[in-house]
């Protein structure tokens, strides 16, 4: 892919990092991207779980499969709203504090976006303040921390934020930001792979058999969306689309390639539906890379968990920093595209 290409591609996906999608509070990116399916001329809607779904007619429609990504957020979920302004909130999905730090974070009220802070506490103090141990002694937890918003009770009230409203890194901290050829911002989990569906849709005039290219809503809260979904849509294959770890565990690396799972924490994938993919790699002469990692799960292997699929795969991109900030290189969200569209191309019968 040319720098140029990659240009548009690093836009598209700030775009979509910048329209805040917390899981089950969707409708920012919803907006954006049933605009973007409107716009390219394909057949797309909403269902009852909130995935945005847009359909590529296949030259056969005896048959049918799901590319996934799924487009909702890890944050904060509040628990409580004090009397003078502080708001406590705990994690929705696998969100850290420390991750986050200190600073500026939006609460998502029902009427009005509300800026506050989230806090740690000071740090010049002794033994005999809680804080003294972040410092020493252990990490911080969602416990131990809170967001200071200097509203009154009544002016958060009257903003929509309650106990259930969602919070985000503010928006201006999640700007992504160019490192050469790689691209580094929080929610590339999955707002890359959302970028992959925009361009599959652009892309794919003529797949061999009906294809559906789902952004699915509340993976990070146990694939909610994409349940719904294989629970509703018989499919042949599933495939979704993710970031990979990278970590000395694993034998993967930083670059253009991108990593094809066999295994993750919630079980094996199809074997033969693997086989086809790299088949398709080695055609379009795009390196792949390995991997049977733990601590993660897509649409695609819970899918198949709960037996709403037959056959499922996981193509992701080598990822530092995952659930935190991110970084990827464009090469390879690029050369998840190239492999998709000429899977989705070609016949395996």
């Amino acid at each position: 892919m040319s720098a140029f290409d990659y240009d548009q591609l690093f836009q598209t996906i700030e775009e979509l990092v910048l329209h805040h999608s917390p899981s089950g509070v969707e409708g920012e990116i919803d907006q954006l991207l049933m605009s973007r399916f409107q716009a390219l001329g394909v057949q797309a809607w909403q269902d009852r779980a909130g995935n945005a779904i847009a359909k590529i007619p296949g030259r056969t429609s005896e048959r049918s499969i799901a590319i996934t990504a799924h487009k909702d957020e890890i944050g904060a979920i509040v628990k409580t709203v004090g009397d003078e302004g502080r708001v406590e909130v705990r994690k929705l999905g696998g969100a850290f504090p420390w991750v986050y730090g200190e600073g500026v974070v939006d609460l998502l009220g029902d009427k009005q976006t509300i800026s506050g802070i989230l806090s740690f506490g000071s740090r010049h103090v002794s033994h005999e303040s809680p804080q003294k141990a972040q410092q020493e002694d252990k990490p911080v937890h969602w416990e131990d921390v809170w967001v200071e918003t200097k509203c009154t009770p009544e002016e958060l009230e009257a903003a929509g934020v309650r106990v259930g409203t969602r919070m985000v890194i503010g928006k201006h901290r999640k700007r992504p930001i160019r490192l050469k050829d790689y691209m580094a911002s929080y929610t590339l989990d999955n707002k890359a792979s959302v970028a992959i569906l925009l361009a599959l849709a652009q892309q794919l005039k003529t797949p061999s058999v009906d294809t559906y290219l789902v952004a699915s809503a509340k993976e990070e809260v146990g694939a909610i969306g994409a349940l719904y979904f294989t629970q509703n849509q018989g499919l042949d294959a599933l495939i979704a689309l993710e970031i990979c770890p990278l970590s000395s565990e694993y034998p993967i690396e930083a670059g253009e390639a991108p990593v094809l799972l066999s295994q993750d924490g919630y079980g094996i994938y199809d074997e033969g539906l693997n086989g086809e993919l790299r088949q398709t790699a080695k055609a379009c002469n795009v390196p792949l890379q390995l991997a049977a990692i733990s601590g993660f799960g897509s649409d695609a292997s819970i899918a198949m968990k709960f037996g709403h699929v037959a056959r499922a795969a996981c193509l992701s991109f080598p990822t530092q920093n995952t659930h935190g900030y991110e970084i990827a290189h464009l090469g390879a969200i690029a050369n998840c595209i190239h492999i998709l569209n000429a899977y989705c191309q070609t016949d395996f019968g």
